[in-house]
């Protein structure tokens, strides 16, 4: 099979096709062939060496999604059959023409949805699902989330929308604002300078709920500064950098929390979990067209290179996908 593989850490120039042996399923696993999988930042940190795969995965083929049909089925698999098409996380391998994949981590694409928007699903739409319920937010509350025009900062919009929240967007450009407004934003906030939280405070004077943060570095604080007593931050992304001092006094004062959540090296029972009831809240919400994907830009398998150059720029809104 042809494959996508790091040739040493560096640049987009480092990805190169290879061809790898197809691999067998073993016991509760399939084989997917892929037909589309999608850009994401982890895949960028692990071609520069800063973010090496988990145990048991592959070392130099990046992808954490895909989106394919069955076509090998191992030993004792129960739920899914040769022929269902699929889509799901995987902790890597996924720039490859065909993968295996625990059953469990699999869910059924809806009727319609094609391979190209499937592959913008997994790793967006999950990931956001799983900061939202660790945000703990009830009907109508207030959730502010950063990087709205990034491919989690869209999925948990449109979930957040769906649920029922009252949402407030930040992004460093007017124009990823008023696209993501289409999508049901309520109120947009131009970060300046990393600064946000006087406007999120003018919109809702008690604060808000909860934060969706994918950015990090100072972006904390300002959360802080804009935390309903009681509030939740769900620490997603660093995209702002790993470190930056917090007055901790705002912490106390406001009772808030800060949680920090990954899903790649979560042990393997944790991801199959957070699957399953993506699969059981989620896809329906495709299903009935109350969310969709949103696709930035797809292209070809072996133009890895290129893709992860257009998502360096941050240039994008929502997902980058490529196909084989």
């Amino acid at each position: 099979m042809r494959a996508i593989v790091i040739t040493k850490p560096g640049g987009p120039d480092v990805l190169v096709v290879a061809d790898r042996p197809t691999p067998e399923p073993s016991r509760f696993e399939v084989r997917v062939r892929v037909h589309a999988t999608a850009v994401n930042r982890a895949d960028l940190l692990q071609r520069m060496g800063a973010y090496p795969a988990p145990a048991g995965e592959p070392a130099d083929i990046p992808g954490l999604e895909i989106a394919g049909e069955v076509d090998a089925v191992g030993p004792d698999v129960e739920r899914l059959r040769v022929g269902d098409r699929v889509f799901g996380l995987v902790g890597g391998g996924g720039y490859a023409e065909a993968i295996v994949v625990h059953e469990r981590g699999l869910a059924k694409i809806p009727d319609g949805m094609s391979y190209t928007d499937a592959a913008a699903v997994p790793e967006a739409f999950i990931t956001a699902h799983d900061a939202l319920a660790q945000a703990k937010l009830h009907g109508g509350q207030p959730v502010l989330i950063h990087a709205i025009g990034s491919g989690v900062g869209t999925a948990a919009l449109q979930l957040a929308r769906a649920f029922g929240h009252h949402t407030i967007g930040t992004a460093r450009t007017p124009d990823k604002l008023d696209r993501a407004k289409e999508l049901g934003l309520d109120v947009g906030i131009v970060a300046e300078a990393g600064k946000f939280a006087d406007a999120v405070k003018r919109a809702h004077p008690d604060g808000v709920a909860g934060v969706i943060e994918l950015v990090g570095g100072n972006y904390v604080d300002e959360d802080l500064r804009c935390i309903a007593l009681r509030g939740r931050i769900v620490l997603v992304g660093l995209l702002a950098g790993i470190r930056h001092e917090l007055d901790l006094a705002l912490l106390l004062r406001r009772r808030a929390h800060l949680i920090g959540t990954q899903l790649r090296a979560r042990p393997i029972e944790d991801k199959l979990a957070v699957m399953r009831a993506f699969e059981a809240q989620v896809v329906p919400l495709f299903a009935r067209g109350l969310v969709k994907p949103i696709v930035d830009a797809v292209m070809p398998l072996d133009q890895a290179g290129a893709a992860h150059a257009r998502m360096q720029s941050n240039a994008g809104f929502g997902k980058i996908v490529l196909t084989t």
